[in-house]
């Protein structure tokens, strides 16, 4: 009775099936954290680059050596946008003729191809953006109930071993029940900072995802008045 309980030893005598859903937690908790810090470590580089690419862009009067600088921040997504709309316009561009024969229709078609090569890269860059978070979503929504079912087989078998045994004293009951619960507490373990990096990392990436919309509707902006409006 004066002796201490043994977790490590708790956790090793807990059954197969307690073992096993205690297995599945850490593992997703493992998975989790790697997930967390190599998340955290992207989205802020693409914060940071893409606060320098809007800066760059802003200052500079230059498509081409907007361009140029864009290539420096691979991992911010609206510097991405731009690479793609900078590319499509350039195809456009070469495919009008540079004479003022080009109609108001094969103007607004390029200008509508601009577009949607924006909103594909956008939608590419979003997608990259959210590799790997559902894994945080499924983890914090099933961890703490793979841990429930671990404590609740736990606690079955706890009982059925003690009716067994013709004794139901506080120090029979007291080891088996703190066994079963383990693989709750491990559950709640894996899903609370799963649970708190889902829903922070969805904040970023909802910030991400309005400046690429924010710039490629000022970027379709700045085309339609300086660019096809000259061609006009």
């Amino acid at each position: 009775m004066n002796s201490s309980l043994n977790y490590v030893e708790m956790i090793t005598h807990g059954g197969p099936i307690v073992s096993g859903v205690l297995v599945i937690l850490v593992l997703s908790s493992l998975a989790s954290w790697t997930i967390i810090f190599r998340k955290m470590l992207h989205l802020r580089r693409a914060q940071a680059e893409s606060v320098k690419f809007l800066e760059t862009f802003w200052r500079s009067k230059r498509l081409d050596s907007i361009y140029t600088a864009s290539e420096q921040m691979q991992v911010s997504p609206v510097a991405q946008v731009f690479r793609a709309g900078y590319v499509e316009l350039s195809k456009v561009t070469q495919a009008q003729p540079s004479s003022e024969e080009s109609s108001l229709h094969d103007q607004m078609g390029g200008f509508e191809n601009v577009e949607r090569a924006l909103a594909r890269a956008a939608n590419a860059e979003l997608t990259t953006l959210e590799q790997s978070i559902p894994f945080l979503g499924t983890t914090a929504a099933a961890a703490p109930f793979v841990g429930l079912f671990g404590t609740v087989w736990g606690i079955m078998t706890a009982f059925r071993d003690i009716y067994a045994a013709g004794n139901a004293n506080l120090a029979t009951v007291a080891r088996p029940i703190s066994e079963a619960l383990i693989a709750t507490a491990v559950g709640l373990f894996a899903a609370i900072p799963a649970l708190v990096a889902f829903n922070a990392f969805n904040s970023r990436m909802r910030v991400l995802d309005n400046e690429m919309r924010n710039f490629s509707a000022d970027f379709l902006n700045i085309i339609k008045r300086h660019i096809f409006k000259k061609a006009a």
